[in-house]
């Protein structure tokens, strides 16, 4: 589903705009490491941040990304969180820190922070440039 001319942002660093819905009903938007497996794309958060808890409770989500070279260049992906969980999101963090940051330990672990990761299965996904 994500086109071949675009998939390449999920693969370099570039950061990822995650809106999920508060209780509310208004949006709520943070930037966000992202990677792709091949089907899911995955994001890594602390439990009990406010994008965990929006997401608990309702699972659309979208992530839009630029390519760091051309911003005129993106790719929006909406879709619905389909797994969450904790098996596997140290290490996960650990993976996008190597890809983000250059190294290969997350080094903003707060003491306690249980780590998450999401899998998001992707239903609309346009791209642009």
């Amino acid at each position: 589903m994500i086109p071949e001319t675009h998939a390449d942002l999920l693969q370099k660093p570039a950061f990822g705009n995650l809106g999920t819905l508060m209780k509310d009903g208004s949006p709520q938007v943070t930037p966000i490491w992202v990677d792709y497996d091949g089907k899911f794309v995955r994001f890594n958060s602390a439990k009990g941040r406010v994008k965990d808890k929006n997401i608990r409770r309702d699972p659309r989500v979208s992530i839009a990304l630029q390519d760091p070279a051309n911003p005129y260049r993106y790719l929006e992906i909406r879709g619905r969180v389909v797994e969450i969980t904790e098996n596997g999101a140290d290490d996960h963090i650990n993976k996008l820190s190597q890809k983000y940051l250059g190294k290969p330990v997350y080094p903003f672990r707060q003491p306690g922070e249980v780590r998450v990761t999401y899998k998001i299965e992707p239903q609309k996904v346009s791209s642009m440039g």
